[in-house]
């Protein structure tokens, strides 16, 4: 065994001075690099923890120093402006530094509920003269369009102004404008007025080029959510259930937008069509889509004179998270509760989030409802295109279980609510939808790729397998199937197809060859679902809350809500506020690709067979 010595010496120089060193043996090179590896990284981790810990306190000191918990006072004479630049989600989180330039901290995406509360409040808010629609290009699906538009409508019937301006408007902010008493936009700008396009990237060359065999078996014709992977272009079905589609959101819109301008459907439709309100603002004014031309400083200063303050005074503008702090929703006060329960995002087996939709999450919230006595009703607002097959089933069973607990079920669709989606929603008493809600897309599909060719003529990897049964290495993405596997593959779509077709028969009063009539996967307008008897009403969140207290036979109720809200703080310390980051910035990078990532990555993580609509739409 080695040993350390320790040698002290002394030497004396020629100027007569003594020196002493000291010698010390016996720590080997190995150890020492070791010890101090290891006292670097103990160190690196400790500097980071208390690097975070000092994170924390500085956060909690700014929250402090913002007061959140001080009620926020609105000045009298004050006008809400509604800017709307980020992504509209169902719910957002409450952001205290929303309001402050803290970089991403002071970025959050803004929620429809907050959007809607905001301008029902305002238009019984003494301080609230009226609404500045300040907007360029809004990011919302065409059914949350249509719900803020109607909110701003529904606004101007209080008798207070609603102003809009912009130096640039995208087809979805005209949209919103156009609800505004007076449109003004920039001399130099434009407006993007266009119509709707619905376009879809096809993968086959690529995958053709990587040798890639993607194996699909799927029910319904109009299923074309695995098109991209087998063609380079739409499908005769799919070009007409699309064709349907569009005709039906742009109608609706059209005929919103010339009932609120005062201007025949026939001249708007003109003018999308020679670009006019891009090309030339001037005329666009004349033919009545716009109502003035100035710059920013003169539309400030028209909305001084409407106050009737000074063009030296200050404009009292309230921002829309500022002004969502200054109230509480009133949500009653009774005994009997109407619940409303979130259900947001793709449908997958497990635990989900805030968007995303997991049925063991979902499920206990839906449990959680049904088991309190003093529910009478639940509102399932469904926002989602759909995913797991399975998980729809085990969520539709849970719904099955709430009725049966005496619960009236009405169904609120948002942006979408088609697939699994629409599986879920189909079980309730009854369904409301907005005209451009995009629903029904009754079909359902399997996909698994062979990667074999791929690795093979791409990198040299062979593949070898010793199994114990014929089928112990099937359904792996490693070779294709056989048709004994692909033929008990399209048994289970057919089987899974069947049973949606039940549920809906069902839950709607049809026969299944009714349901099987206008499923096959196609997709619906929430206006064409009405008359197809996919849906019974028209509406918002307000009108499927009356509709199940109407059912429920109550008068007076309080409204609770599932899930519980994450405040900011929860967001930030956990893993979702990490993901959505991350999706942010590939959303930013990625920028008109972004859908396409999304896609291929739902793609790649889907398991088993799958009830999802085959796109995602958002007008610009």
């Amino acid at each position: 065994m080695a040993q350390n010595l320790d040698i002290e010496q002394e030497t004396t120089s020629q100027d007569g001075k003594t020196k002493k060193f000291r010698y010390v043996k016996g720590e080997s090179g190995a150890k020492k690099f070791f010890r101090v590896v290891f006292g670097s990284a103990l160190g690196f981790i400790i500097a980071s923890v208390v690097l975070s810990f000092l994170s924390i306190i500085m956060l909690v000191a700014i929250v402090a120093a913002v007061d959140t918990t001080e009620e926020t006072t609105i000045e009298s004479n004050s006008v809400l402006e509604l800017t709307l630049n980020t992504p509209i989600d169902e719910r957002a989180t409450e952001n205290p530094f929303a309001d402050l330039d803290l970089g991403s901290y002071s970025q959050t995406n803004t929620g429809l509920d907050d959007i809607l509360a905001s301008l029902k409040n305002a238009a019984e808010d003494d301080h609230i003269k009226g609404v500045s629609l300040n907007l360029s290009s809004v990011s919302a699906s065409p059914a949350s369009l249509s719900a803020i538009r109607n909110a701003i409508v529904q606004f101007k019937k209080s008798g207070k102004f609603v102003y809009a301006y912009s130096n640039f408007l995208s087809q979805g902010a005209y949209y919103i404008a156009s609800a505004a008493d007076k449109v003004f936009i920039n001399p130099k700008g434009e407006v993007d007025f266009r119509g709707l396009a619905f376009q879809i990237m096809f993968y086959k060359g690529l995958i053709d080029k990587l040798d890639i065999d993607v194996q699909v078996v799927k029910c319904g014709k109009f299923k074309s959510a695995v098109e991209p992977y087998l063609l380079d272009k739409m499908s005769e079905a799919n070009r007409e259930q699309l064709s349907v589609l569009g005709n039906s959101i742009w109608k609706n819109m059209l005929a919103d937008i010339a009932a609120s301008r005062n201007v025949p459907v026939e001249t708007i439709n003109s003018i999308a069509d020679s670009l006019t309100m891009m090309m030339d603002v001037k005329q666009a004014q004349k033919m009545g889509m716009i109502d003035g031309l100035m710059y920013p400083t003169d539309y400030r200063n028209m909305l001084r004179k409407e106050l009737g303050v000074g063009t030296d005074e200050s404009l009292n503008l309230v921002s829309l998270s500022t002004y969502r702090k200054s109230f509480n929703v009133d949500l009653g006060s009774a005994s009997d509760k109407v619940a409303v329960i979130y259900a947001v995002g793709q449908i997958i087996d497990g635990k989900g989030s805030d968007n995303v939709i997991g049925d063991v999450t979902l499920c206990n919230e839906i449990r959680r409802a049904y088991k309190d006595d003093d529910v009478k009703a639940i509102v399932l607002r469904v926002n989602s295109p759909g995913g797991s097959a399975l998980a729809s089933e085990i969520i539709w069973s849970e719904l099955e279980k709430a009725k049966a607990a005496g619960k009236k079920i009405v169904t609120s669709m948002g942006d979408y609510a088609a697939s699994g989606g629409y599986y879920i929603s189909c079980n309730s008493d009854a369904i409301v939808a907005q005209p451009n809600t995009l629903t029904g897309s009754i079909g359902v599909f399997g996909m698994i790729p062979s990667l074999q060719r791929c690795l093979q003529s791409k990198l040299g990897i062979t593949l070898d397998v010793v199994t114990t049964n014929p089928h112990a290495d099937a359904f792996t993405g490693m070779r294709p199937m056989t048709e004994e596997e692909y033929a008990l593959m399209q048994g289970n779509v057919d089987r899974t197809y069947d049973t949606f077709l039940t549920r809906v028969s069902v839950g709607r009063k049809m026969s299944k060859a009714q349901v099987d009539s206008i499923g096959q996967g196609r997709v619906w307008s929430g206006s064409d679902a009405l008359e197809l008897g996919l849906v019974d009403q028209l509406g918002g969140m307000d009108e499927a809350v009356a509709l199940a207290a109407q059912l429920a036979g109550i008068d007076k109720y309080e409204l609770v809500y599932y899930p519980k809200k994450a405040n900011w703080f929860e967001k930030i310390l956990l893993k979702d506020k990490e993901e959505k980051e991350i999706s942010a910035a590939i959303r930013s990078e990625l920028g008109e690709l972004y859908p396409t990532y999304v896609a291929l990555k739902q793609i790649t993580q889907a398991k088993g067979v799958q009830a999802r609509m085959p796109m995602d739409i958002i007008i610009k």
